[in-house]
């Protein structure tokens, strides 16, 4: 159990082996990450299995950017036959489980197995609760088995509070048929990741207001408005005839970089495609200046040292924010819907 299996969008392996390189030496923690490109995943090696669960129990896993699923364990292994009491001799040794998740990788093998796993899945729960090592308790570790075959498979455990809320790291959204574009997956997945379903209520509620730069035709608009806020859509491109007729929206062709309200809103999103740098200071300026109190962007990444930009540009933010000596959260993510970028989430918590 002395490695990290860490999932990913394919194609970002590099990108994660440099953030969890980071955050294991900051950790003092030593090892090495390892990966194949488009392979959606990274191993993080450590010396001992000491040094590989104090990672993963004093890191938080929101904080890891380009990590979709994380747990501490190992390859095994399996024959074609009788898998289970492989799997049961391995676990002998591992604490009482109170869940369990059967996952694979994000890749086209990894999605043909996916029907193994459903018809795995009922026999081996079964033996494992037969066997007491699983019981319905959410204050006990998970049991992460990630198949990258019907013959090898990832042995991990994480801490359920302390790891993807979905397996896989994918959440199972449903694209409204009335939405104008499927970019509104987009931000009803950061809503999901950033926010606490218990207070959608009160910071999602139908009595704020919200700014959706480069709006056009209306994707981000749409979970707005779904949400029952007033919207002032920026974007010189039409907007979707049916949000219009809501009576929600307020169209305007200007700049989303130069327009300001009139009035602070509670609410600014964006999802215009333009430099990671220029989206970034449009976020310090909603924020520093209170022209909002919640943000969510996206930021565009570059070819090249995707990671290293990203980790400029958010210190950049702290020290905007710091020198204007205001309190404010930020969370950062590769969400699912994500393509080429990462989303931000800003909360201004004092003036």
């Amino acid at each position: 159990m002395n490695s990290l299996l860490l999932h990913c969008r394919p194609g970002f392996e590099n990108e994660l082996c440099a953030e969890i390189s980071e955050h294991a030496a900051r950790q003092q923690v030593g090892g090495y990450a390892k990966a194949k490109p488009n392979s959606a995943y990274v191993e993080f090696i450590c010396g001992e299995a000491a040094e590989a669960e104090r990672l993963i129990n004093e890191l938080r896993f929101s904080q890891l950017i380009f990590a979709r699923q994380w747990a501490q364990g190992q390859f095994i292994e399996l024959p074609e036959k009788d898998r289970i009491s492989v799997l049961l001799a391995q676990l002998q040794e591992l604490p009482v489980f109170g869940s369990l998740w059967l996952e694979v990788l994000d890749t086209n093998e990894g999605k043909e197995l996916s029907n193994f796993c459903k018809k795995f899945e009922v026999p081996l729960r079964t033996a494992l609760r037969k066997a007491g090592k699983l019981v319905e308790d959410d204050s006990k570790p998970r049991l992460l088995l990630t198949f990258k075959s019907g013959r090898e498979v990832f042995v991990g455990k994480a801490a359920p509070r302390n790891s993807a809320q979905w397996p896989m790291g994918i959440p199972r959204l449903k694209f409204p048929r009335e939405a104008p574009s499927r970019s509104t997956l987009k931000l009803e997945e950061a809503w999901h990741t950033f926010i606490p379903r218990a207070q959608w209520d009160e910071r999602l509620s139908d009595e704020m207001t919200g700014v959706d730069l480069g709006a056009a035709p209306g994707g981000w608009t749409y979970q707005l408005v779904k949400r029952g806020m007033l919207v002032t859509a920026i974007d010189n491109g039409p907007m979707a005839q049916s949000l219009m007729d809501t009576g929600l929206v307020q169209h305007l062709m200007v700049d989303g970089f130069t327009f300001k309200p009139k009035q602070p809103v509670d609410w600014m999103v964006c999802d215009i495609v333009e430099k990671p740098a220029r989206s970034a200071a449009l976020l310090a300026t909603w924020i520093g200046e209170g022209l909002c109190r919640e943000a969510v962007v996206n930021l565009k990444l570059p070819m090249k040292q995707r990671y290293a930009e990203v980790q400029r540009l958010l210190t950049r933010l702290e020290e905007d924010f710091a020198a204007r000596k205001i309190k404010v959260s930020i969370a950062c993510k590769q969400l699912y819907h994500d393509r080429e970028e990462v989303t931000c989430h800003l909360r201004r918590l004092s003036k």
